[in-house]
């Protein structure tokens, strides 16, 4: 898995989110909008997030040690998770606290057509992030329905990015939504209401994100297709009879692959292991994410 997709994704929901928190929050000072300033909050802690998303990548990369033997590649996968924490906390639960809080205290919008402005104009950032996020994950997701990638994808960080922007996206319409009916009917509730939908909202996006990424911080295989393709690929190697077990591990854009196969039988130990060896480099090129194999052979039961 390259890490070029997952940068430029995170990079789009960076400088749309950014543009968008400042202009929500100048806009919620002047209306006084509950679900503006949750929005903007949102948005604000959405930077954040795509600032963990970065330290997380650039973690993943450090070079293997004694005390971590298969690399820091899952750093990835737990910074995803503070990710969804974070969504979850001061995403939702603030916005939920906001708009129970304005249900008593509101004193009603004023210049309600500026943030109907401003969430219009931030649903086209957002989309355009939403889009430049999808279009990352079209060149990943090998002709996959987007819902099966989602199920099967372990980059753990455009689970994130596409989590966010989806959330951020509907977010706006609930606000969009809670501001044009406070303004026609002259309820002020209606816009406290959006902000306790807006914080449901994120609340539940954020725990089906943690739900996700927990797989991949305990440790989870690879993608069942790819773990196909790597016992074809044994398979059909002359020194290979036949791949009698085979477990995998995702280790951020990294795999650990531990095989056991009935080899071909030859007449000499060194043979053999030459043969392993020819099979270790085989796989290794074939699929370059490859970077442990632990290789046994054994014998049908």
């Amino acid at each position: 898995m390259s890490h070029s997709s997952s940068v430029k994704s995170i990079l789009f929901a960076l400088i749309a989110n950014l543009g968008i928190a400042i202009t929500k929050t100048v806009a919620a000072v002047i209306t006084g909008s509950g679900a503006m300033l949750a929005e903007s909050i949102h948005s604000f802690a959405d930077c954040g997030n795509q600032g963990l998303l970065f330290l997380g990548l650039n973690a993943s990369k450090k070079e293997a040690n004694p005390d971590h033997p298969l690399g820091f590649g899952k750093a990835i996968f737990f910074w995803s998770f503070i990710v969804a924490l974070i969504l979850f906390s001061m995403g939702g639960l603030f916005s939920i606290y906001e708009g129970v809080h304005k249900l008593s205290s509101h004193e009603g919008l004023t210049s309600p057509y500026i943030a109907i402005l401003v969430l219009s104009v931030s649903m086209l950032l957002e989309g355009a992030s939403l889009w430049g996020c999808i279009t990352q994950i079209n060149k990943v997701k090998h002709g996959q329905s987007l819902w099966k990638w989602f199920v099967n994808s372990r980059q753990s960080e455009l689970v994130v990015v596409l989590g966010e922007d989806i959330a951020a996206l509907l977010g706006l319409a609930f606000a969009l939504i809670s501001v044009i009916l406070s303004m026609v009917t002259g309820n002020p509730l209606f816009d406290a209401i959006g902000s306790i939908g807006i914080g449901v909202l994120l609340v539940i996006i954020s725990i089906f994100m943690a739900v996700k990424i927990k797989g991949l911080l305990i440790g989870q295989s690879i993608d069942p297709e790819v773990q196909g393709e790597i016992t074809t690929f044994l398979e059909t190697q002359p020194e290979v009879n036949k791949v009698l077990n085979l477990i995998t591990l995702q280790l951020g854009a990294q795999i650990m692959v531990a095989v056991k196969v009935k080899m071909a039988k030859v007449d000499t130990v060194d043979q053999l292991i030459l043969n392993m060896n020819r099979c270790e480099a085989a796989l290794k090129k074939q699929n370059p994410a490859i970077q442990w194999v632990f290789f046994e052979p054994d014998v049908e039961k």
